[in-house]
């Protein structure tokens, strides 16, 4: 890894400091302003890291987030907020300020700053943390920091007293790092250091009134916002230009034919999506998290022209599926059937367009689970020993880890399974369980002895670590992803089981333990080469080929460790020259409103619910895919659903669309007039071909929901664009204006076509509308996704196009409303059951007990953190200055909650004084 800085470079400022901070190895290599370092880019960029695998980073903030979180530092929500708003707000402000005072020697230049340093300045005077969002440095404090060096330098701006900010600023300055780098930048020449780099930069916009929207999220942190347009060079403009002229055959299509097998001197990319567990209907957050994100991944790479294979399907053994066959009165395979074709509907009717949705109840599963045991067994990865097991006397049988629910005996979350504790993410074995209870009769179990077989993970550790290293440095793991395999690695592998006492499952062919099956977290990651099996005899070439064959898992965080420790250990040991995953894509949890996903108390939206509430599919996958749970966990919000409908999708995406085709149809009788660029439209196509290049650096690294906001970026420029040129009162002008309107007309539903092709991963039945509409070339969405992106005149002048169409509808409020409390299930009521606020008929002695009220320490504990949760929601409404009903509304929830805590407590709580005023 080598970063390369220059002498004078502000931006070099922060990245040194954070490599110092961090601790991490790098080569550190000074060039000079000129050097041509990043070999894509079209002009000179530092600070650039570039990375083992030959990837780039040349974003000053994302070197330094990347050095944080490789040193195993993760970057916390507040600090991402904090860092968005330095890029957006702060620096675009600053560097026009610097170029002002150390360029053109103007001594106001301070004025540029006094907006975004206020903002800055209200947030610290409110802090309680000794940094901006915690008790130590975190890569914001160094960012902002690195940033504002220059202004608070004594030669530097003259920018007020800004008490609370100093006094923050001087204490990130004493850190060794930090003093240390300032000195390697600056040489202690202060501002004058900045000249000759700030003189080659073009010279920036001022900054402009969007400091007026800034506000504090309730964090405290600046919250979300767009990013800040870029400035084209020259060179850049021209070259968008002669990218626009090119002729290029878009009228071929490649054809997907099966099977699909790995070639040699292609780009052959494996993709799987964790199986989906056959007896549970997939809600949002397991669609968002495996099946989705992937089938974006998988059509995005069949646009780049990838050999590509996506695969994946239902989870069917284990002692799950016996109870739910016993519930519905079926056989285990019987519910296998019927629960596979429910998940097939599901994800038809979202569009996931998998080469073989397969399943592991099958012969090849046996057979290759099987071959797999054997090889461990032969090389002596395989080990016996008698455990302690819980058997419940009352459903006469072991139960399963997910079948025994109990306190956690690591930090006493109630609620822990019988293999790993949700809450705190520790693995246990479910003897170690306080408290433990069978989840089906609810009885307590007893402890009995079972001999077992064992897969010898400290045996196969050093062999796990090289290939990890190997993996980490050349593939795309998500942070999450690193950091949970390297705690399995940091504390240590120990044995883990492989069998079970249960009937339904693969069988263990060894005949000493007959009459056991393999246990799912052997058995069901086999079930990924099974399918692909069962899809094509010739399966082999693509796991055992690691050195042709890319390897993509897609899943949720919950699933990393038997992805990334316990089946690669499998593989390793069987010594079958087995590919291996390259990159594990992992994604946090999706929540639903303010709670959990659940079909028993009819919460939430589940897959097969999603169809009947009337809004399209390609709606649900752009919103699921707008807020997907990447950097932490996201909520679903049936309100932000409207919102991000009603103002992303109907009126800057689809009102650009539709009303570049409008004019195409109303002006030029349905025909693409004439082009005839100027210096403005030249600068439109630039940055639209900057933000279709950002999309693909973005994709190629699977950061799926930032590649959709260069989507909506490009709708964005498109809808200013033909407001500030007005087409429709130029085409009632003369020949000059009537030219221009052409001209805008023509552009415009040439970035139709660009953003039908962009959009075609994520909504491919609007992708499909705007082709057809605009009867574009078939290949369009194919040849624009070659290289590094190309913008070209796919609709030339003399294109016919079809009807045109609006391709969103307006969610409507009370829609809206409607769905919510139909898929609220009884998440409006209390935690013990009735969390409705008393109806105002009712009488205040209802909800005061007669008698004395008996303790609930577990409920009253929960309460407590709902309490906080609730108040904490309270203080940032109001620090909002959010409107009165809102903060009415959720104060009446907050004294609800304290009177269900007093109840929980065993105290009789007091009547709450706006009791009266509930609904």
């Amino acid at each position: 890894m080598k970063l390369f800085v220059s002498e004078g470079n502000p931006h070099c400022l922060k990245v040194l400091a954070a490599l110092e901070i961090s601790g991490v190895k790098c080569d550190v290599q000074h060039s000079n302003h000129e050097e041509k370092v990043v070999p894509f880019l079209s002009r000179p960029t530092l600070p650039v890291l570039h990375l083992p695998s030959g990837q780039f980073l040349f974003s000053p903030n994302a070197i330094c987030q990347y050095l944080f979180e490789v040193s195993g530092k993760q970057t916390s929500k507040q600090s991402h907020q904090w860092l968005e708003w330095e890029a957006t707000e702060l620096q675009p402000a600053l560097m026009h300020a610097l170029h002002l005072v150390a360029v053109q020697g103007k001594t106001d230049s301070a004025k540029a700053l006094e907006a975004p340093l206020s903002f800055l300045e209200q947030n610290l005077s409110k802090k309680t943390t000794a940094f901006l969002t915690a008790e130590t440095a975190e890569v914001a404090d160094i960012v902002l920091w690195a940033a504002l060096y220059p202004a608070f330098l004594e030669n530097g701006l003259k920018i007020g007293e800004l008490k609370s900010t100093r006094s923050w600023f001087e204490g990130v300055g004493v850190l060794p790092a930090c003093k240390a780098s300032a000195q390697s930048v600056f040489k202690g020449k202060g501002l004058e250091a900045l000249k000759g780099y700030l003189q080659k930069q073009p010279a920036p916009h001022g900054p402009q009134a969007q400091h007026k929207d800034s506000h504090i999220g309730s964090s405290g942190s600046p919250a979300e916002s767009e990013d800040s347009d870029r400035v084209m060079t020259q060179e850049e403009i021209e070259a968008a230009a002669q990218i626009w002229n090119q002729k290029i055959d878009c009228q071929s299509r490649p054809e997907r034919k099966h099977p699909i097998l790995p070639e040699k001197g292609k780009r052959n990319v494996l993709i799987t999506s964790a199986l989906p567990y056959v007896n549970n209907v997939p809600h949002l957050g397991n669609i968002i998290g495996c099946v989705l994100s992937a089938d974006v991944f998988a059509r995005y790479g069949r646009q780049r022209g990838w050999n590509l294979l996506y695969i994946c399907g239902t989870d069917e053994y284990g002692t799950a599926t016996e109870n739910k066959a016993r519930e519905e009165g079926l056989t285990p395979q019987q519910i296998c059937d019927k629960y596979h074709a429910i998940h097939t509907s599901i994800y038809k009717w979202f569009q996931i367009d998998f080469d073989f949705f397969g399943r592991t109840t099958t012969q090849r599963q046996t057979e290759i689970a099987q071959d797999i045991f054997w090889r461990l067994n032969e090389r002596g990865f395989l080990q016996e020993d008698t455990v302690e097991q819980l058997r419940c006397e009352s459903c006469e049988r072991f139960l399963a880890d997910r079948f025994v629910e109990g306190v956690c005996p690591f930090c006493q979350y109630p609620e822990a399974r019988g293999d790993q504790c949700d809450k705190c993410g520790r693995l246990i074995n479910a003897v170690e369980l306080k408290e433990p209870q069978c989840k089906v009769c609810k009885q307590t179990p007893v402890i009995r002895c079972s001999k077992h077989l064992f897969l010898d993970l400290p045996k196969l550790e050093g062999s796990l670590e090289q290939w990890l290293e190997r993996s980490f440095s050349t593939g795309d793991w998500t942070t999450n992803a690193r950091n949970i395999t390297r705690s399995w690695l940091r504390d240590g592998l120990k044995p883990r089981c492989i069998t079970r006492d249960l009937q339904w499952g693969t069988p263990v062919p060894h005949p000493d333990f007959a009459g056991k099956v393999f246990y799912v977290w052997f058995d069901a990651p086999i079930g990924y080469l099974s399918i692909t099996a069962n899809y094509t005899d010739q399966w082999e070439k693509w796991w055992k080929n690691p050195q042709e064959v890319e390897l993509y898992n897609f899943m949720a965080k919950d699933n990393v460790p038997f992805h990334s420790v316990v089946f690669p250990c499998s593989l390793l040991g069987a010594q079958d020259n087995y590919t291996l995953v390259n990159s594990l894509v992992a994604t946090e949890y999706l929540n639903y409103e303010d709670t959990k996903f659940s079909k028993s108390r009819g919460v939430g939206v589940f897959g097969d619910m999603a169809k009947d509430t009337g809004i399209p599919s390609d709606v649900w996958r752009f919103y699921l895919l707008y807020l997907r749970p990447e950097g932490q966990d996201a909520a679903f919000s049936w309100a932000d659903m409207a919102l991000k409908n009603n103002s992303e999708l109907l009126n800057n995406l689809g009102n650009f669309i539709n009303r570049a085709g409008m004019f195409v149809s109303k002006f030029f009788e349905g025909v693409v007039p004439q082009v005839t660029l100027q210096e403005e439209d030249k600068r439109l196509l630039a940055q639209v071909g900057w933000e279709l290049k950002q999309y693909i650096q973005l994709l190629d690294k699977v950061r799926i929901r930032d590649a959709l906001k260069c989507i909506l970026n490009i709708s964005r420029h498109g809808n200013q664009y033909i407001q500030v040129n007005e087409p429709w009162k130029k085409i009632k002008g003369g020949d000059t204006d009537r030219q221009r309107a052409g001209t805008v007309t023509a552009v415009s539903v040439n970035m139709a076509v660009l953003l039908s092709a962009m959009l075609e991963p994520y909504m491919p039945t609007v992708s499909e509308t705007i082709r057809a509409q605009l009867q574009a070339p078939p290949a369009t969405s194919h040849v624009m996704l070659q290289g590094e992106g190309n913008f070209v005149c796919s609709l030339p002048a003399g294109h016919r196009i079809g009807t045109v169409s609006p391709l969103f509808q307006k969610l409507e409020a009370e829609q809206i409303e409607s769905l919510k409390k139909r898929f609220g299930g009884q998440q409006s009521q209390t935690i013990n059951q009735n969390n409705a606020a008393p109806k105002p008929s009712a009488p205040s002695a209802a909800v005061v007990p007669e008698a004395p009220v008996k303790a609930d320490l577990e409920l009253a504990k929960q309460l407590a953190a709902a309490v906080a949760e609730q108040g904490d929601k309270v203080r940032a409404l109001k620090a909002q200055k959010a409107e009165k009903a809102v903060i009415g509304e959720e104060v009446a929830k907050l004294l609800e909650l304290k009177k269900q805590l007093a109840l929980a407590e065993g105290k009789n709580p007091e009547p709450s004084p706006q009791k009266g005023k509930k609904k």
